[in-house]
């Protein structure tokens, strides 16, 4: 059993599908698609919906962590993603919803403004390459892109400022599900490789690393997520990390 995974570099939706399947000691390799040319890329290779991360395992093809999450635990019962027990699994998937849909997209809208003013970071999230492209030839032609993947996830200025002024308030609230045991128990489940890889993403902005060291969740987050490679230069405006500071 060998899994196929489709993503784009530094992605930290597609870091949560590979962390599952190493959790459920399935073996796989990660193969990179330009962020943009992902959708018709997809297609072209059956995936119904444009989104990654897109996994091929045993003739199955599966798309978004929430549904992997699911198919993987069909497949591959032990170790659970998800446990037996009613009232635990609301909370997890509650907590897995949460991560998903919220916390989420605040790195995503964060790179791509940072993306904007400064580009020299994108090539430290490259495994080798995209599609026949080198990391260097990619990053020279990436201003179009970056400009396309803001639109496309609707990461301007103002939703920038945004996901900062809120960042204080959703590291608080991955602290919380700490401390209720929702995360980062002995055993990780699914809203752990949901909401893990994002703040792991995060520590990697220079920007936000003062904002989030010293928390639980950096803790939790570098437990979880050992190695993930890149770095994202301090860009943003010294104004928008008012509230960080604060």
């Amino acid at each position: 059993m060998r899994a196929s995974v489709y993503g784009i570099p530094g992605s930290h939706p597609v870091k949560s599908a590979v962390l599952m399947l190493e959790h459920k000691g399935i073996d796989h390799r990660v193969v990179q698609v330009p962020s943009v040319l992902c959708r018709p890329a997809l297609r072209a290779m059956g995936f119904p919906g444009p989104t990654v991360p897109a996994v091929k395992l045993d003739g199955r093809r599966m798309q978004t962590t929430g549904v992997i999450a699911r198919e993987l635990d069909q497949i591959r019962p032990h170790p659970p993603l998800f446990t037996s027990d009613p009232q635990a699994r609301a909370a997890v998937e509650e907590a897995e919803r949460w991560g998903d849909e919220v916390l989420q997209p605040v790195p995503r809208r964060l790179a791509y403004a940072t993306m904007r003013r400064d580009r020299s970071g994108m090539a430290s999230f490259f495994d080798g390459p995209m599609l026949g492209l080198s990391p260097k030839v990619a990053v020279a032609t990436a201003a179009p892109i970056v400009a396309v993947g803001s639109r496309i996830n609707a990461a301007g200025d103002e939703a920038a400022r945004a996901d900062l002024a809120a960042l204080p308030g959703l590291l608080d609230h991955v602290d919380a599900l700490l401390d209720a045991g929702v995360i980062g128990g002995e055993e990780l489940n699914a809203a752990d490789f949901q909401i893990a890889p994002s703040v792991r993403l995060m520590m990697l902005f220079e920007d936000l690393k003062p904002a989030i060291a010293g928390r639980q969740a950096a803790d939790y987050a570098r437990t979880t997520v050992p190695h993930y490679a890149g770095r994202m230069p301090a860009a943003l405006p010294p104004e928008w990390l008012t509230a960080l500071r604060s």
